[in-house]
């Protein structure tokens, strides 16, 4: 066991504040996708693998830049749990 964190109560408003967090920024990724998808695609269509590669690798990079975002409001707002 874990004993060097102790399990921090969450209230309502926290998981409230959250699974809002979760919502907003899966909405985020989802658009990045949507729009870097569209760039891959035409890229595909005019035979530029090399720029496609990039788009994909820019892709990657924005998604976990945008994941780790989250991660750190969401460690904020556990913070406040253990406060209290």
């Amino acid at each position: 066991l874990n004993k060097s964190a102790p399990v921090a109560k969450l209230s309502a408003a926290q998981k409230k504040a959250l699974a809002t967090l979760d919502s907003k920024y899966k909405a985020r990724i989802a658009e990045r996708e949507i729009a870097s998808k569209e760039e891959i695609d035409k890229a595909v269509a005019m035979g530029d693998f090399e720029k496609m590669e990039q788009l994909q690798q820019e892709l990657v990079n924005k998604r976990k830049a945008i994941q780790a975002e989250l991660e750190e409001k969401k460690d904020q707002v556990r913070g406040t749990a253990q406060k209290q």
